[in-house]
């Protein structure tokens, strides 16, 4: 499986522990996710929400218009939903900043590598699958654009 070097790095860190340790590897994550800035500060208004997240999880694109068209990602998570915080955070920490063209070759079930279907429900690994398929709408509707 090809991954950008972040997002394989992840993968790769999830692969060397145990059931349990993904589980506290996720909540670390979670805890990383980075704030958002002020232009989203209204998470509802200006950016997408993803409903197949068991909580409220927003999510925005912006794809820089030149050069090999950098990918960044914003993410809104209540503190206490830490798995899907977490599940945000490895995209963000895995994705934010890499090509388009990158983001778009993910596969899309990628997030089997990581070995949490031993850890969490498969509807909250339904609701990473849809953060991922909806990143990748909006990379294709913003490259499509320019």
């Amino acid at each position: 499986m090809s991954l950008p070097p972040q997002l394989a790095e992840l993968v790769e860190d999830f692969s060397e522990v145990g059931p349990k340790d993904r589980l506290q590897l996720l909540l670390e994550l979670s805890r990383e996710l980075p704030a958002l800035p002020e232009r989203y500060a209204d998470a509802a208004d200006t950016m997408e929400q993803v409903h197949e997240c068991q909580s409220p999880l927003f999510l925005a694109v912006e794809v820089e218009p030149g050069g090999d068209r950098a990918v960044h990602l914003f993410f809104s998570a209540p503190p206490e939903a830490p798995t899907t915080r977490g599940f945000a955070s490895i995209m963000h920490t895995g994705l934010d900043g890499e090509p388009a063209a990158e983001v778009l070759a993910v596969p899309d079930d990628f997030y089997t590598a990581l070995g949490l279907a031993q850890a969490v429900s498969p509807l909250r690994l339904r609701g990473m699958a849809a953060m991922l398929a909806r990143i990748k709408n909006q990379v294709r509707t913003a490259t499509a654009a320019a």
